[in-house]
């Protein structure tokens, strides 16, 4: 039996109400379904980083759903993370995970995912999201056009003139997600002119890198009931299994439709 591709994923903490920000049972969910059905993978659930210095050491991919900013988990282990980059590894940030500070852990995304949310620059709505079309991609093989409302991060910080970024999820965001004040998370002027020119919206990206690795970015994943959308959910795993080099199945990986007890059963 050939040897199967291990798959990190670390939780953060859960951190708001009840139904989002759910890390732990995003995390939990989502390894369960690849050991489930798809072949060639061993995916772990990690709720914290991981104090084994070595649980990293034979991983394919490195799957981070949790809160970011200043407090992402990454920022005391950019070395090691660095480290696993150097040797090819894939790194997935989903949701909040995709917000770094600008410098150095900007500028370390932009490397190893191709973009970050940054403050001042992208906004952080709940919108509904339609997405009408898809780029031909292992990640968006089986995925059929859909519409979702979520947190949709938009208006990313991309590598300069989006050298080797290929955009995944796409969509225009409407004037309405840029009701609030300009702020930190809410609007600048940059954002809004983008908006107005109807420029689409880049919820979901990837990129190949020099070293040989895979890094993918995805803002959405804020509710935990959403992962109950066939179409999400298969392009969340395709995206997982992407980027640790696993070969996409050409329909995408399918997966039944979770009840809502089920969704509920992985919550703390």
């Amino acid at each position: 039996m050939p040897v199967a591709s291990k798959i990190a994923l670390v939780a953060g903490p859960a951190s708001h109400n009840r139904g989002a920000h759910e890390h732990p049972a995003g995390c939990s969910l989502l390894a369960a379904l690849l050991n489930e059905h798809v072949d060639g993978v061993e995916a772990v659930a990690h709720h914290g980083w991981p104090e084994s210095s070595d649980a990293f050491d034979d991983i394919a991919a490195l799957v981070i759903y949790s809160d970011g900013g200043g407090g992402h988990p990454i920022i005391p282990h950019l070395d090691q993370v660095a480290a696993l980059m150097e040797r090819g590894i894939g790194l997935m940030m989903v949701h909040y995970a995709v917000e770094v500070p600008k410098g150095e852990p900007g500028d370390r995304f932009l490397e190893w995912i191709g973009g970050y949310f940054e403050a001042h620059w992208s906004v952080n709505p709940h919108w509904v999201a339609e997405f009408t079309s898809f780029p031909d991609h292992p990640v968006t093989q089986g995925v059929q056009p859909f519409s979702m409302i979520d947190e949709w991060y938009y208006h990313m910080r991309f590598r300069e003139n989006m050298e080797g970024v290929v955009p995944l999820l796409s969509a225009i965001a409407p004037e309405s997600t840029l009701e609030r004040p300009d702020g930190p998370h809410s609007g600048n002027p940059h954002v809004r002119r983008a908006v107005a020119n109807k420029e689409p919206q880049h919820l979901a990206w990837c990129v190949e890198r020099e070293d040989g690795g895979r890094g993918l970015g995805f803002t959405g994943g804020h509710f935990h009931d959403n992962w109950a959308n066939d179409d999400l959910r298969t392009f969340i795993l395709n995206a997982i299994v992407w980027t640790a080099k696993v070969t996409v199945p050409e329909g995408g990986v399918s997966t039944p439709t979770p009840t809502q007890e089920e969704l509920d059963a992985y919550l703390d």
